[in-house]
């Protein structure tokens, strides 16, 4: 079968011409948000003027990435049962985040995670640990979101030199870091609500077409794409990717405890509950992008299955952009070239307003926690604040856009795995021992953050997702010595342990009237200026 061959033929126009369309409204609805960032608190966290369903459809605009669309119907299309349970460990995640995060955070906290995790230590190390950890989480998740616009549009175009594919993923970095300059949170986030709209109307278009295609019968599709892949019916079962062995399965556990645990510890996803006006909208938003986002994994199901059936596995890994091109592969499959260019415009979308999201939340705990905090000691102008805050934008823009050429061709879900890892380790064990340890301190927050993030890093670097395998990032050499795929296993848990060690064994002690003040907030909004 063949349906990448034309599929990178005769369409330029129609896909170039929509993405375009999609970029221009977008970019304009930024500049009309702009004109209203009148302070600090406008750019960062939209005035908190949000409500709970708008924020949570915001949440799902800014959580279903590249990694959602591309990746996890990829991995199903080639993997089958094992691809999908990257959707099953994101949906249950978000159960975390509504129980013990959301209200707890929107009422203790500002802009940043910085703000909740300094309320009761010392400032300045606080802040500039939390900044560093933002910075290195939002740079691993960015390259995951760049590697998929090279990926998408190599499908696109038939680009297949590592040149063409740099030169598709800066223009994507421009346009991201367009959006943040002119619009701030509230063009950002009006951005991710159409994407998310969008996104949400596309899958559940694809989904009812490929159902009715095959009598609605759900058995049907994974008979079928089971005659199609090389794995035959065990692609139904678990084990195709996460069985081969107890190393296997220990790395399919640290995958499920990354995938979790680090969904509601990402920066990005944090800085959403500070643009409602007060918890009870925080708490819905939740619940709204938890629906938004199980539908959209049910949708997934159906459409990795249905490329499985209807494209072939093998076309699938042999595309150009490989497991990522199984969406844009069916699309083109089942609706021509306009369904394509659609497809490819809403994928562009969600890469854009993903990484718009992670540009603004890195920028913004760089000038807020960083130059506003620790270097000027709380006594920044707001203008110049902002201004730091853009510039900070540009280069974390630059440096995604190197990080996603050397990354493009990778699975995006397995790239976000290791984003989440990170996040997991360096932000979930503060976040929590913050909010329910009354004895943690300041030593104990620095050796947690440092701890944990430091670890996964180490980890990630020297291990197979790195070198020595032909998945790889580097392919060519070998210089691994970690046997995992994703450290989520060891570095999690090692950053807990470093925050009760270093906890206990410091001399420094909990100031207790902080402490007072900030589990009264947490638990009423007293004090935190909520309406």
């Amino acid at each position: 079968m063949q349906a990448n061959a034309p599929a990178t033929s005769g369409n330029t126009t129609i896909n170039i011409t929509v993405f375009a369309v999609f970029v221009l409204i977008t970019l304009y609805v930024v500049y009309r948000a702009s004109s209203r960032n009148a302070t600090a608190s406008d750019y960062y966290a939209a005035g908190s003027s949000f409500t709970g369903p708008q924020n949570g459809i915001a949440l799902s605009g800014d959580f279903l990435s590249a990694a959602s669309f591309l990746g996890i119907s990829g991995g199903i299309a080639v993997h089958g049962y094992d691809g999908f349970l990257y959707s099953v460990g994101w949906v249950v995640a978000w159960l975390m985040g509504l129980m013990l995060i959301a209200e707890r955070l929107r009422n203790t906290g500002r802009f940043t995670l910085g703000d909740v995790l300094a309320f009761r230590m010392k400032q300045r190390p606080v802040r500039a640990a939390a900044a560093n950890a933002t910075l290195v989480i939002s740079l691993f998740y960015m390259i995951a979101q760049m590697a998929g616009a090279g990926a998408l549009m190599a499908l696109l175009l038939d680009v297949h030199s590592r040149a063409g594919q740099a030169v598709v993923i800066a223009v994507v970095g421009v346009v991201m870091v367009l959006y943040v300059l002119l619009g701030g949170m509230k063009g950002t986030t009006w951005v991710q609500i159409i994407k998310a709209v969008l996104l949400l109307l596309c899958v559940g278009f694809m989904t009812v077409f490929l159902l009715g295609k095959f009598g609605f019968s759900l058995s049907a599709i994974l008979e079928t794409g089971a005659r199609h892949s090389p794995l035959g019916a065990d692609v139904l079962d678990p084990g195709s990717k996460y069985g081969g062995g107890a190393l296997a399965k220990l790395d399919f556990v640290s995958l499920a405890l990354s995938l979790v645990l680090g969904v509601t510890s990402l920066p990005h996803v944090l800085m959403r509950f500070y643009t409602v006006p007060n918890a009870r909208e925080a708490r819905r938003s939740v619940v709204w992008a938890t629906m938004l986002m199980a539908t959209f994994y049910l949708c997934t199901l159906v459409i990795g299955f249905g490329a499985m059936a209807l494209v072939g596995s093998d076309t699938i890994a042999k595309a150009p952009g490989g497991e990522n091109s199984a969406a844009p592969l069916l699309a083109f499959e089942i609706g021509g070239a306009v369904l394509l260019g659609v497809v490819a415009a809403v994928a562009f979308a969600t890469i854009l307003a993903v990484v718009a999201g992670l540009t603004l939340t890195a920028s913004a705990s760089f000038a807020h926690d960083v130059y506003a905090n620790v270097l000027k000691h709380g006594n920044a102008d707001p203008r110049s604040e902002i201004k730091v805050a853009r510039l900070t934008a540009v280069v974390v823009g630059l440096l995604a856009i190197v990080g996603g050429i050397a990354a493009s061709g990778q699975n995006v879900a397995f790239l976000v795995a290791l984003a989440l890892a990170l996040a997991a380790s360096a932000n979930l064990p503060t976040i929590l021992f913050s909010l329910f340890w009354k004895r943690f301190n300041t030593t104990g927050t620095l050796w947690s953050i440092y701890g944990g993030l430091s670890s996964s890093v180490v980890l990630i670097i020297f291990s197979p997702a790195m070198s020595g395998a032909p998945s790889s990032i580097f392919p060519g050499v070998d210089f691994h010595w970690f046997p995992l795929g994703n450290p989520g296993v060891v570095s999690i848990p090692l950053s807990f342990l470093c925050g009760w060690l270093g906890t206990m064994l410091s001399r420094s002690k909990a100031d207790p009237v902080k402490q007072a003040e900030m589990e009264v907030r947490a638990l009423t909004g007293l004090g935190s200026g909520l309406k």
